[in-house]
């Protein structure tokens, strides 16, 4: 079947192609959204991802690690896509936007719990939006037949405006700044990445910043008064980018300890979450899924339903 290899990168985007006879596939990675983190690497079961650091300019601060793609080995599973915690790469298949081994049930998606109570908003509030990093969220106010109102103190009856915040989930890390930034109470999000992270003070090269540099999360990471570079973990979305330029080994320790994802029961995903947490970590997820398994037989077979 004839087959024929392209590969394009710009300074925004970088895309390899198989063109086959019936089928076009293509993995695209979006530079503007991707980190330089090592979760695609990690996960790539054909090692057709390598993280490659940029070259430190003296007086700027370090950019993050770039990441490239090798179109003979790629298989276009859609694995690295389907955990990406910030939605920059995509698979498509003849154009479309798909997850083979998700469809295939072979591999899981990041569950993005987002959850917002527009009601509680104030109409002039936007706090969230003026919160996120990354700019994934829109706040705009509506009539109640739709229409957009750019201008709140233009109308009378207030009270049938409704607030309208749109997140766009798929490119969402989770970071909660939002959430906690937001008067009203009126958002709620969990982290698909738990973990643990912490810096060894004593081990930092002296006026060494490069973990601060190049963490897609503000406040996760912080400069304080000793000069040194500490951790929220409250804002930490375990992406690992900081890990990957730290130039001393050792400094900088993260160990995800939990990903929230949607049910799956693969030994390719169990190879996957190992090399993304622990084989501890693993352990205690194989053992959760086999207490549901056999309280989810004892209900069957007694018919207990879901009380």
């Amino acid at each position: 079947m004839p087959m024929k290899l392209e590969r394009n990168e710009t300074d925004k985007e970088l895309s390899v192609r198989r063109i086959l006879h019936t089928k076009n596939y293509s993995l695209t990675v979006d530079k503007t959204l991707c980190t330089g983190c090592e979760i695609c690497q990690a996960i790539c079961p054909k090692e057709a991802i390598e993280i490659k650091m940029l070259p430190k300019v003296p007086g700027e601060k370090r950019k993050h690690a770039t990441i490239d793609v090798d179109g003979e080995k790629c298989h276009f599973c859609g694995i690295c896509s389907s955990l990406c915690p910030f939605g920059a790469l995509k698979v498509r298949v003849n154009s479309e936007h798909v997850f083979p081994v998700v469809k295939t049930e072979s591999f899981p998606e990041l569950i993005r719990e987002i959850n917002v109570n527009s009601t509680k908003c104030d109409i002039k509030c936007v706090d969230c939006e003026k919160a996120c990093p990354l700019e994934l969220i829109k706040v705009s106010v509506q009539t109640p037949d739709g229409k957009t109102v750019k201008n709140v103190d233009s109308i009378r009856d207030k009270k049938k405006l409704r607030v309208v915040v749109d997140v766009k989930k798929e490119f969402c890390p989770c970071c909660r700044l939002c959430e906690l930034k937001c008067p009203e109470d009126a958002i709620r999000i969990k982290k698909f990445f738990q973990g643990i992270i912490h810096i060894r003070q004593e081990k930092c090269p002296e006026d060494c910043q490069d973990c601060l540099d190049v963490c897609p999360i503000p406040g996760a990471l912080f400069l304080a008064d000793d000069g040194k570079v500490h951790v929220n973990e409250i804002h930490c979305v375990y992406c690992g980018a900081c890990r990957v330029v730290c130039p001393e080994e050792g400094a900088l320790e993260l160990q995800r300890t939990r990903i929230w994802h949607t049910p799956v029961r693969s030994g390719a995903w169990n190879k996957a979450l190992e090399k993304l947490t622990s084989t501890k970590d693993l352990t205690k997820e194989l053992q959760k899924k086999g207490t549901t398994r056999i309280r989810d037989s004892v209900k069957k077979r007694f018919d207990l339903g879901d009380d």
